[in-house]
């Protein structure tokens, strides 16, 4: 699929990751439909965007209101043959915190957010794209989720996390072995330490002892090269089924 024929939903589109990808494809002559919760931000993006962008208010586990977004985003461009999910949370915590055990709601929460939310979207935008007509290979939609290097090393405090996160990269091959039917490829982004609007609030020692863990080139990640990549997997017809880490060779250390 060409950049310039996509007309993508991106949820956490309206900031860090999602807003990189979401930059990426308008400047390639796509369309847009941002997925967030930050309606100040949206509105901002979109005028930044222009009229290739839309915003749309919507929980991603939700159930009903993913559906209704998908809908109106399709609506709205003419069309949907791309999904991005870019929305999360970070939810960091013990399992036995210093002063009592996680709360299970807290663990839910993440998984509820992270991994039910991405599946929510992918069944809602896969079914969108059934309709779509072939390309010449027979494909009809891309797919694009996004798990963490967190999903392979998790850390002390990333239980709830990494497990939501594992839980992405598990679903990926099935389901992208399911919409082989409906010629709808699917595959997983595993990102490793970027700059994000949470790093960003760092202090710069932090900061600095981040990038100095990774091995090449030693720097954290940029959005931008994660869009890039988003654009890539659109454009080759050829990746489908795989996660693809994106971390300049870091593994993560148990603290």
């Amino acid at each position: 699929m060409q950049l310039k024929q996509v007309k993508a939903l991106i949820t956490g589109g309206v900031s860090g990751l999602g807003l990189a990808v979401a930059r990426k494809f308008v400047a390639s002559g796509g369309q847009v439909t941002l997925i967030d919760l930050n309606d100040e931000a949206g509105a901002r993006v979109v005028a930044e965007l222009g009229a290739a962008a839309r915003y749309l208010k919507a929980d991603v586990s939700n159930e009903a209101a993913v559906q209704e977004a998908v809908a109106a985003a399709a609506t709205g461009m003419g069309g949907l043959n791309v999904a991005v999910n870019c929305a999360g949370i970070i939810g960091a915590g013990r399992v036995l915190g210093r002063e009592a055990p996680m709360p299970l709601d807290f663990f839910s929460k993440v998984i509820q957010v992270n991994l039910v939310g991405s599946f929510n979207v992918i069944k809602a935008a896969g079914a969108a794209m059934e309709r779509n007509a072939p390309n010449a290979d027979g494909e009809r939609g891309v797919i694009i989720n996004t798990a963490s290097v967190a999903a392979y090393e998790g850390q002390v405090g990333q239980a709830a996390y990494s497990a939501s996160k594992a839980g992405i990269v598990g679903l990926t091959l099935p389901v992208a072995r399911e919409f082989t039917r409906i010629g709808v490829r699917v595959m997983t982004i595993a990102p490793g330490i970027f700059w994000t609007p949470m790093v960003d609030g760092m202090p710069e020692p932090v900061q600095q002892s981040l990038a100095a863990s990774i091995p090449f080139p030693p720097r954290l990640g940029r959005p931008e090269e994660y869009a890039e990549l988003a654009a890539h997997i659109v454009e080759n017809g050829y990746l489908n089924g795989e996660t693809i880490r994106l971390d300049g060779a870091v593994r993560l250390q148990p603290k």
